[in-house]
This record gives C-alpha cells, sequence and structure tokens, in this order.
C-alpha cells in the first residue's frame, strides 16, 4: 500500500467558485423490497451493452465500488450469526439488472467486510412464491434450528408467508434450504389487501412464553399500521385484533423492524431484554414516499403496544435512518460483539442503460452499528462499525486549524480520493456566533440552493469528489440558521446538484438537522468509495448517503477541498483522512 503523511495547511486560497445551477429533482423509485430478518439485496445478470463513448464507459466502470457490498453483476435489492459465519441473504435477479425473478443470494464473511459469495440459497419454483422469494427473516428456534420466515408472490401476485429450514442444522454455511411442506402458512387477513402483506419480522419470545411475529401494513389506505402474530409452535400464527402502532396519513409501511437500546450505555441488546433502562425502536420503510423512518418509544409487552415517546415525532412523521438515498433497512444483534447492526439498500439514480453496461446495479451502506444518543436521548446513534478500520492504510493525512474565511476554498492534496475514510473537525467562535442577528427561519437543505447558496453562517464544510475545475463536486456541509429569538438551528447536507456532468441521473440535495449541544464543536465523518458517498455528523445523529455519478472527477482527477461559504463567519477546521483497501468479494471454493 502507498504511504501517506501528516501534513497541516496553513495558507489559505480564497476565492469564490460556486455558479448557481438548477437543481435537478431525479429521483427513481426503487421497486425492490429487500430484506430479510437477514438483509437481503438483489443482483442482475450479464447483458451485452449498446456501443458507447470510451468516457462514459471509463465513468462507469470507475462507478464500482471497493469495499460496499454490491452484485458481481445484476440488480441487487439481513444478517444473521451462526457457528462462527455471519450471514447475508439478498434479493437476486440472476437474469437482468432491473426487478425481476427475485431469488435469495447468499453471502458469508468472518468480520462483515470480507464476503465469499455461495449459490443460491432459494429460488421461486413452488406456486406460492413463484413470481419471487421475497423479504424475510431468520428466527433461532428454542432448539437451537434456524428457521426462515419469507414472502413468497404467489401465481396470482398474493403475497404469502412461508417457511423454510437448513436441510443440514450442524452446516456452518448454510448451503442447503428446504421449504416447508405446508406452506403458505399465512394468508393476507381480511380487510389487508393480497398485496400489501409482507416481510415478517424475526420472531421474540415475550413475557407469556409466546413468541411475536409482525408485519407492516397498511388499513384504510392510509394508515400505515404494523400487525402482530402470537405463535407457540412456529407453523400456526394468530393475527392479533389490535394492532401494535398506527399512524394516520403514513400509507403502507414494509420491513417493519422493533428492537431494544439500552439508556445507560451503548451495548447492543436483544429482543429477550425488557425492563428499566430500555427504549423500543419501531422502524418502518415507506413504501409510498421511499424512506425508512423511525421512532423511540416505550413497548407494553403484555399487551403488544408500541407508544412513541414524542408523538410530534411518531413512525413517518419524525426521525429517518439517512437522509439520502437508502431503503428497506433491517438490524440484526450480534451476539459476538453484542451490538446491534443495520444494513440497508442503497439503489441507483441513473438510468437502466448505464446499469447495463455496468453489467450490475445498487449496492448496501457498509454496516452500522445503532445505539441510542445516551446524552439527548431522543435519537439515535448510526456509526461505521469498528472492522472498517481493517481497510484504512497503515498511514493517515492530518490536517490542523486551518482557517476557513469566508468565501474560501482550500485544497487538501493528498494524491487518489476516490476511496477515504475522512474525520473532520470544524470550531467556530462562539462570540461571533452569538452576535449574528440575522435570522434565517425558512432554510431547508432540501429546498435550499444547496451549497451554493450562501448564509450568514453557513454552508461550510468538505467537497468530495470534485475536479480541479469544480464542474463536479459533491459537497458536504453544515449550515446554521438562526431562529427570531437568537436561538440556532444546525442543518447537515449533501449536495449532489453539480455532483456529475450528465443530466440523466438524480441530483438532489439531501439533509436535516443536527443536534449541537452546548460545548460540542461541529464535526463529519464522511466514507468516501467511489460513487457513494456516506455522511455521518454529530458522531452519527444524523446520517445521508449519497449515490454520484461524476464523469471528470474520477480516478486520478478526483480530488477533496475545504470549503467555507458562509458570508461572515469564519471557521478553523481540522482533519484526519485515511486511504482505503478493497474488500474482497470472492466465491468459496466449493
Amino acid at each position: 500500500m502507498a504511504s501517506s503523511t501528516t501534513s497541516t495547511f496553513t495558507a489559505l486560497s480564497t476565492h469564490n467558485h460556486h455558479e448557481r445551477s438548477p437543481k435537478s429533482s431525479i429521483c427513481r423509485n426503487v421497486l425492490v423490497r429487500l430484506f430479510v430478518s437477514m438483509l437481503v439485496l438483489s443482483s442482475l445478470v450479464v447483458i451485452t451493452a449498446n456501443s458507447t463513448s470510451p468516457a462514459v464507459e471509463d465513468s462507469v466502470k470507475w462507478q464500482q465500488p471497493a469495499y460496499h457490498f454490491r452484485p458481481h453483476k445484476n440488480f441487487i435489492s439481513a444478517p444473521l450469526y451462526y457457528k462462527g459465519w455471519y450471514h447475508l441473504f439478498y434479493q437476486y435477479n440472476p437474469d437482468s439488472v432491473v426487478w425481476g425473478n427475485v431469488t435469495w443470494a447468499h453471502a458469508v464473511s468472518k468480520n462483515l467486510v470480507n464476503w465469499f459469495i455461495l449459490p443460491l440459497a432459494m429460488v421461486p419454483d413452488h406456486w406460492y412464491d413463484i413470481n419471487g422469494v421475497m423479504s424475510g427473516s431468520t428466527t433461532t428456534l428454542p432448539d437451537g434450528r434456524l428457521m426462515m420466515f419469507y414472502s413468497g408472490m404467489s401465481t396470482n401476485l398474493s403475497q404469502l408467508q412461508c417457511l423454510a429450514f437448513p436441510k443440514n442444522f450442524s452446516d456452518p454455511l448454510l448451503m442447503d434450504w428446504v421449504k416447508y411442506d405446508g406452506n403458505p402458512v399465512l394468508y393476507p387477513p381480511p380487510n389487508i389487501g393480497p398485496k400489501d402483506f409482507r416481510d415478517p419480522s424475526n420472531l421474540w419470545i415475550g413475557p407469556d412464553g409466546k413468541y411475536r411475529m409482525i408485519m407492516g401494513s397498511k388499513h384504510n389506505n392510509t394508515i400505515g399500521c404494523v400487525l402482530v402474530f402470537h405463535t407457540t409452535d412456529f407453523i400456526h400464527y394468530k393475527l392479533l385484533d389490535d394492532v401494535l402502532h398506527s399512524v394516520p396519513g403514513t400509507g403502507m409501511w414494509e420491513c417493519a423492524d422493533i428492537y431494544p437500546v439500552s439508556t445507560m450505555n451503548t451495548n447492543g441488546l436483544d429482543m429477550s431484554v425488557y425492563g428499566s433502562g430500555v427504549k423500543y425502536v419501531l422502524k418502518q420503510s415507506g413504501d409510498e414516499d421511499r424512506h425508512d423512518w423511525y421512532a423511540i418509544g416505550s413497548y407494553d409487552a403484555w399487551n403488544d403496544k408500541w407508544y412513541p415517546d414524542d408523538p410530534e415525532k411518531d413512525l413517518g412523521i419524525g426521525l429517518r435512518y439517512d437522509y439520502g438515498k437508502f431503503y428497506a433497512s433491517k438490524t440484526f444483534y450480534d451476539p459476538l460483539k453484542k451490538r446491534r447492526v443495520l444494513w440497508g439498500y442503497v439503489g441507483e439514480t441513473d438510468t437502466v442503460k448505464e446499469d447495463r453496461i455496468k453489467r450490475w446495479a445498487n449496492i448496501l451502506n457498509f454496516p452500522r452499528t445503532v445505539t441510542l444518543d445516551i446524552k439527548t436521548q431522543t435519537n439515535l446513534i448510526q456509526w461505521p462499525i469498528e472492522e472498517v478500520e481493517m481497510l484504512r492504510f497503515k498511514n493517515h493525512f492530518e490536517f490542523k486549524d486551518i482557517e476557513l474565511r469566508p468565501g474560501s476554498i482550500v485544497p487538501l492534496n493528498i494524491g487518489s480520493t476516490t476511496k477515504l475514510d475522512i474525520s473532520a473537525l470544524f470550531k467556530l467562535c462562539q462570540a461571533s456566533l452569538n452576535a449574528t442577528l440575522e435570522s434565517d427561519v425558512s432554510y431547508n437543505c432540501t429546498t435550499s440552493e444547496g451549497s451554493a447558496g450562501r448564509g450568514v453562517l453557513g454552508p461550510f464544510g468538505l467537497l468530495v469528489l470534485a475536479d480541479a475545475s469544480f464542474t463536479e463536486q459533491t459537497p458536504v456541509y453544515f449550515y446554521i440558521a438562526k431562529n427570531t429569538d437568537g436561538t440556532s438551528r444546525t442543518y447537515f447536507c449533501a449536495d449532489e446538484s453539480r455532483s456529475s456532468t450528465l443530466s440523466n441521473v438524480g441530483k438532489r440535495v439531501y439533509g436535516s438537522t443536527v443536534p449541537v449541544l452546548h460545548g460540542e464543536d461541529y464535526n463529519m465523518r464522511l466514507l468516501v468509495d467511489h460513487s457513494i458517498v456516506e455522511s455521518f455528523a454529530q458522531g452519527g445523529r444524523t446520517v445521508i448517503s449519497s449515490r454520484v455519478y461524476p464523469t471528470k472527477a474520477i480516478y486520478k482527477a478526483a480530488k477533496v477541498f475545504l470549503f467555507n461559504n458562509a458570508t461572515d463567519i469564519s471557521v478553523k477546521a481540522s482533519l484526519k483522512i485515511w486511504k482505503m483497501g478493497r474488500a474482497k468479494f470472492k466465491h468459496f471454493p466449493l
């Protein structure tokens, strides 16, 4: 691996380069319903591409991530730890780079970084799943056996719930699965649409000795809800009369998930934990808005009811896991390291034509730990699992106390910048911040002009995947907006509007507010991996995943800059930057 040096910038490059460009609203809806309580992705098959220019082919080839999980070919749409291996089952289309012919592919890992690809786990070959082996979950039964619970799409496209079991429970690779002879075990109940009944969760035992399973759905067409089922034998399931929770106006809920988080420490918890010092996260993927929503609250295990701590931040109207391109996520409890890990689907926003050229589509975020924010008690903390550090080059670049005056841009000369782990800290003069009188009550990342829109107190942050002329750039930044009463709100945003010269790719400004507590500086961490940038603010309180498709800022032409486009305030920045190696994705030697 190439070595790097430790450097400190003292000089400034002060010039305004921002040009206002129209913000495209292109954002293709992702059709994949990907999740098994073990994460489920999808992949596609090799399709002969139409002839295209060498420049386009080069940029398409460059898009392939180095350390994010993706299919070797074609289109991708939860993990499980078993006998020394992490297992990832994912939705995969062996015939095309577009959604369809959904099968379950299978990969295993010792560390959630390097993966072995195994033969397909399940294919659509029965009447109840002939149109797709859809999302689901796995559960370890009391006798130690595993059970897979999944949604099958039947001959008439109804969604039916089915079971499968490992053929050989002693096989740590879980190579062969056998579908239950009595499938399907659940049909859509009355008042639930045949296409609104999917994504069974993993099972957990309640205080009454009965096991629970939940599924997202909707009733009266607009009321999102979570259904609850009880079972004592794992074959027969009783639907409870009342739902776990519902929120009017939120539409169909997919990939429902519930799990406990500690209010006192950062250890992950299994669903068997009850008692004091615990809150419960309820999550759903909104089928209509394609966002993953969560809320924090309490769970009445005896009556199977969940209640939000803050009704104004109820499920589907409050907090999101990720304010960028992120959907159909699932957590799992990792008993090896006593942590809860989150994985989600990061879809493409380019065209099917480009996907066919590169012969694959869609990736997963890098796995994240999920904990309650002990300081605020009102939001989650998401952070890349510690194993990501395995990929860091031994040496790193360090920059200390770089002054960013209003309107300045500073290059960070570190060579190749397409695979990075960046930690950045920004300090503002608190007296200057308090002295600012101008209010900015209407600011919002998604409706703003992006990093080109100048305010008194922002934006300031990083430009990644930028070329030397700034024709292409992906800014990730903070923007501080003052309220009329003198208090302030901090926004964390990612601007894709100038990420590519291509006109037919998604170019949105993503983001939301992020809590910044008294005495805290502004910090962000970025995982840059070719066509994906994952951004974490304030230790992971707010997260944004971006898919970008540069044509100029690729390979050695991709650069990193600090910038401050505020009009009135200076910022000091300190950074540590690691170049990253490649994860290994190989077929298992059978």
